[in-house]
């Protein structure tokens, strides 16, 4: 017996006897932010999470991809092979698409990684990526140093339940609230530990 089959045996057994009735989950909690700006409060709290965030035009999208990235001094930049090329129409650095998918080694000499999302939330700060149109693997947003994403203000709903109304839960989730960070012992923050230092938002209207 293996120590997995040995937690769910004493599971069993401390579970015998225990009546299998089904309990009543309260629902009544708020499902939706009503008489918010979404958009504005998503940009407050994505800058909470110490993400930078722009709100362009999406006319301007690819000037502003081009100015952040130079900012951050990023060479080469990873994409996603769907990415819409508007967007790097301005830009100087080397670009990268992930076909074939690049090696680890690709993605750590690439400076930055620019993508889409599938949903933003307001309530919390967060970006949720699914693998869907322009916004690649799950490795192509963890490995490079810098984030650009850009967020549509179409795809910014106000909480959690509403993006997960909208989410497909077979798929691969990553939600992102800030640059990667974590803290030691003595509270003492770390950021670009498990991810990107830096993230940049770009919410387009």
């Amino acid at each position: 017996m293996n120590a997995r089959d040995e937690i769910l045996a004493r599971v069993r057994t401390a579970l015998a006897g225990v009546p299998d009735t089904e309990v009543e989950v309260p629902r009544g909690y708020s499902t939706s932010a009503e008489g918010v700006d979404v958009v504005e409060l998503f940009a407050e709290r994505a800058d909470d999470y110490r993400a930078t965030v722009r709100i362009v035009k999406r006319s301007a999208v690819a000037g502003v991809v081009a100015a952040e990235l130079r900012e951050a001094g990023v060479d080469i930049l990873a994409v996603p092979p769907d990415l819409p090329p508007e967007w790097l129409s301005e830009t100087t650095a080397r670009i990268l698409p992930d076909a074939p998918a690049l090696s680890v080694e690709d993605l750590d000499g690439c400076g930055g990684v620019l993508t889409g999302c599938a949903v933003a939330i307001a309530e919390t700060g967060t970006i949720v990526l699914d693998a869907g149109p322009a916004q690649g693997r799950r490795a192509l947003t963890l490995v490079p140093d810098v984030h650009v994403c850009v967020v549509p203000a179409t795809a910014i709903v106000g909480t959690v339940p509403e993006a997960i109304a909208r989410l497909d839960g077979t798929r691969p989730l990553t939600w992102i609230s800030g640059p990667s960070a974590t803290s030691d012992i003595e509270l003492n923050r770390v950021e670009g530990v498990h991810g990107p230092r830096t993230l940049i938002v770009l919410i387009t209207k």
